[in-house]
């Protein structure tokens, strides 16, 4: 192993496809990694598609005074549904990522939380002179109610609407038998559920296989599904996720081979 490649000999899951998983397997690359690119988790459709059309409509109307937004898939369904939202609604990310996909698609970012990019994280740094009016969240029917909860302790009146549905997609059994037998040395973990389909589709993992997480709050989830976490990204980007695994296997001193 050298230092400009301190990760040759590791084969590593990443567990989403798409751009992201396509910039994170490059990257890997890049530390001399073979990245194993086995999607865990999918999108479909919200089940009660009448109530999120409802919702959206009234969105339109300017019936809320924000609207939060946690993810791009979320940013994804506003773009497939047409919304445009009012001038008179603020539209606040959860974080950097989220924000730029918003950017992307032709929409405008409010807020976004400066130092902790997640849900907790916007509750704590909402801004202390918007603590009043109606604010909808379009999340994932799995959301955690951090957000509402959070929001609704500040004041806001807020209103939940299931924007789309995660499921788990099964890894093919080559990639369950390359883990199960060591060959794929660390899994990349990006969210609680994609930490949960890890340990039910792949655990028990071998003790010398890495788990690295993307950021504290996945790290909880993933403990809180069974998994053991060796890595903690410092913060919730690809790029801290992929040198947390590369600074965890320098102090290791020897590839996985």
């Amino acid at each position: 192993m050298t230092n400009d490649r301190p990760l040759a000999g590791w084969r590593v899951l990443v567990p989403r496809g798409g751009t992201w998983g396509d910039s994170v397997a490059a990257s890997l690359r890049g530390y001399g990694a073979t990245p194993v690119i086995a999607p865990m988790i999918n999108f479909a459709s919200a089940e009660n598609a009448a109530e999120l059309s409802d919702a959206l409509a009234r969105l339109q109307a300017g019936a809320f005074d924000w609207l939060v937004v946690t993810s791009a898939t979320t940013v994804d369904v506003l773009v497939s549904q047409r919304v445009a939202i009012p001038d008179t609604t603020r539209i606040a990310s959860v974080g950097e990522t989220t924000g730029a996909a918003l950017l992307l698609a032709g929409y405008r970012v409010d807020f976004v939380p400066d130092r902790d990019n997640s849900a907790r994280g916007l509750v704590k740094e909402w801004p202390a002179s918007a603590i009043t009016g109606r604010v909808l969240i379009p999340q994932s029917n799995i959301a955690e109610p951090t957000l509402v909860a959070g929001l609704g302790e500040l004041g806001l009146h807020v209103e939940f609407v299931t924007a789309y549905r995660t499921v788990g997609v099964p890894v093919a059994e080559s990639t369950a038998a390359d883990v199960a037998s060591g060959r794929i040395g660390a899994v990349l973990v990006t969210s609680g559920s994609v930490a949960r389909q890890v340990q039910s589709q792949l655990a028990p993992l071998p003790d010398t296989t890495i788990v690295a997480a993307i950021g504290p709050r996945t790290a909880f989830d993933a403990r809180a599904a069974g998994l053991t976490v060796h890595v903690i990204a410092e913060s919730r980007s690809a790029q801290s996720l992929v040198e947390g695994l590369v600074e965890h296997v320098r102090t290791l001193g020897g590839a996985n081979e």
